[in-house]
């Protein structure tokens, strides 16, 4: 991300620059000494999530999305169980969106007796009628302060696809960590508990010692913190030959397009990876309409063939990389707890762009009429020595179409006149029931609106007087 052809002094300047710039964007401090290990897919992660609880001598810290009631969910749960009972501390956090429909209080109940620390985040509240949208949309493990992961992989047998159905594992992505950037994932779930009640009875090992020679920033994103559509859009902004993104629920606002299409437009090699198989074909329809505008300013857009693309990646010059939870739509940007680990390190690049010029082989261009695909085995970066749901994904594509529409903000593509259709057809069908059948709206409405009020009078009420 720093022109390799300025002279020395001038580059060194310039990476200072850069790296206050990324430090205030992201929230985070660029920390020295590390060991990463990449993770691909779900395998690797259960086969490495598990050998670290069973290693585990004082605390095992688990934060989730989604934790499920099935073969791979029961068996971190034993695992977790076993470590209680050997008198390991255990903290495991799940949300309650995220895990509702995939396992209910009682699996959790064997750890909560073994003494286990176990809490659901954000569970429905009656003095808080929209508090169910922000959601806990972390995958971290921190065993005894010394190894963490971040990643994108839930603890459910779906990641493991079905051998006997023909349906191969979800392709998915993180990381393990050692050295002292462990202490800032830890910091991440004793705030997450913090917040959710009175902090964890014990006090976090001392600080990991260097054991490596990788630098990288651990972002732990809040609701409305934004700190990683800062950063995505700085790194945007900085590409100078290659911006590779790989992304489950992409939706970028219209500030980040334009800024992936200002770079494609300075000769930046950009190329986004999106699932190409959804078990939701109406939401995928929406999710497409916003292609169009990114084909037409040059950027590369691929459609992953296997079961679900659920990694969230991105790796710029062969020299910065990105992997964790934070998917590029509004719902993971403003309104989720994310984690995310940013990494400057060549070697790691490297991985990173070996692993994404693997997972195009296994894609399909998307182009635009007339349009012929270009060579996939260049490497621009050329490197001298490289759960949010799709539903909520599909809805922030349809309120943007819509919006634009409505405001005459701009010129609309042709896909994005297909969700026109459906926005219209849906708008007119719910102003025909309004007026032949208005007590089938006006009573869910006045139910709302008795229940946002009541919360409204009870906060009053529970304040400082």
């Amino acid at each position: 991300m720093l022109d390799p052809t300025a002279d020395p002094p001038r580059r060194s300047s310039l990476r200072l620059l850069a790296g206050q710039a990324l430090s205030r964007a992201a929230g985070a401090p660029l920390v020295a000494g590390n060991r990463v290990r990449l993770l691909i897919d779900g395998q690797a992660h259960f086969e490495a999530w598990a050998e670290l609880i069973e290693s585990a001598r004082q605390y095992v810290l688990l934060e989730n999305y989604l934790i499920a009631d099935d073969v791979v969910g029961r068996r971190f749960r034993d695992l977790l169980l076993a470590r209680a009972r050997a008198g390991v501390h255990v903290g495991l956090i799940y949300d309650w969106f995220g895990t509702l429909g995939n396992a209910d209080h009682t699996f959790f109940a064997p750890l909560r007796a073994a003494g286990a620390a176990v809490r659901a985040f954000n569970p429905p509240r009656l003095e808080s009628p929209l508090g169910w949208i922000g959601r806990d949309h972390r995958k971290l493990l921190v065993v005894d302060g010394r190894i963490g992961s971040i990643s994108g992989v839930c603890i459910a047998a779906k990641w493991l696809g079905d051998a006997a159905r023909g349906i191969a594992p979800w392709r998915d992505s993180g990381v393990l960590i050692e050295g002292p950037a462990v202490a800032d994932i830890e910091s991440a779930f004793r705030e997450s508990w913090a917040g959710m009640g009175a902090p964890l009875p014990f006090a976090p090992a001392p600080a990991a010692p260097a054991c490596g020679e990788v630098a990288l920033r651990v972002i732990a994103t809040l609701p409305a913190h934004g700190a990683m559509y800062r950063l995505d859009s700085l790194i945007a902004g900085m590409a100078i030959r290659s911006l590779w993104i790989s992304d489950a629920y992409f939706v970028g606002t219209p500030t980040y397009v334009r800024g992936l299409a200002a770079a494609a437009a300075d000769g930046v090699d950009v190329r986004l990876l999106v699932p190409g198989n959804t078990n939701l074909p109406a939401v995928a329809a929406l999710s497409r309409a916003g292609y169009r505008p990114l084909l037409e300013a040059g950027i590369r857009v691929f459609e992953w063939n296997g079961s679900m693309m659920h990694a969230k990646t991105a790796v710029a010059d062969g020299r910065w990389a990105r992997v964790g939870s934070s998917n590029l739509n509004l719902s993971s940007w403003l309104a989720n707890c994310e984690l995310d680990a940013a990494v400057e390190d060549i070697e790691f690049a490297r991985q990173m762009e070996a692993q994404y010029l693997q997972d195009l082989d296994q894609a399909t261009e998307l182009l635009l009429k007339g349009r012929r695909p270009r060579p996939l085995a260049h490497v621009a970066s050329n490197v001298r020595g490289g759960s949010s749901s799709r539903a909520a994904a599909g809805a922030l594509r349809l309120a943007n179409t819509v919006g634009a529409a409505i405001a005459n903000r701009r010129v609309l593509g042709d896909s994005e006149r297909g969700v026109l259709s459906i926005a219209g057809a849906a708008l007119v069908l719910l102003a025909a029931l309004g007026i032949w059948l208005p007590q089938l709206l006006a009573w869910p409405l006045a139910a709302f609106s008795a229940w946002l009020g009541l919360s409204l009078l009870w906060r009053r009420w529970r304040g400082p007087r």
